[in-house]
């Protein structure tokens, strides 16, 4: 499970992560645009999204939390 500060994860911390070879990642962001920059280089290391759900953690404000499941395979 990874959960970045809202800056994302990055490509070096993904590097390091898809070194370790899980089979699954959880990945749970508090921006869509990081979430974004950061499936380039999940895609790239060979896992592909199997599902992503949004949700509104602090309803009435622009805050959305999303949670994308990965798998390698």
């Amino acid at each position: 499970m990874l959960d970045p500060r809202h800056a994302g994860a990055g490509p070096e911390v993904l590097r390091h992560l898809a070194a370790l070879g899980p089979q699954r990642m959880v990945y749970v962001s508090c921006d869509p645009a990081t979430l974004a920059r950061d499936a380039v280089h999940l895609a790239a290391a060979g896992y592909r999204l199997v599902e992503a759900q949004a949700m509104s953690l602090f309803p009435q404000t622009f805050h959305v939390e999303t949670v994308a499941l990965w798998d390698k395979g």
